[in-house]
């Protein structure tokens, strides 16, 4: 099993709590849509923030990734809602 640093930003930082935190992946084949599974079930933060998991968007080692990407050997997966602009 590998460890992946995981990055909240914006409203999920808020709902979760913690800005980032290291996470064990309880399977090496994991993609974007698992892990955000995965961390919705770690408690009632999670699950509220992950509530709608189609909203969230995620970037491994700093390009953006869909969810369905393998997570492979990531060393930093960042989770965010959508952008908006102006």
């Amino acid at each position: 099993m590998s460890e992946v640093t995981v990055k909240y930003f914006a409203w999920l930082r808020e709902r979760v709590g913690v800005p980032e935190e290291q996470i064990t992946l309880p399977r090496a084949d994991m993609t974007i849509a698992d892990l955000i599974a995965h961390l919705s079930e770690r408690g009632e933060n999670y699950a509220y923030a992950f509530a709608d998991q189609t909203i969230v968007r995620a970037a491994i080692d700093q390009m953006h990734a869909d969810h369905a990407d393998p997570i492979e050997d990531a060393r930093e997966i960042a989770l965010f809602p959508p952008m908006t602009g102006g």
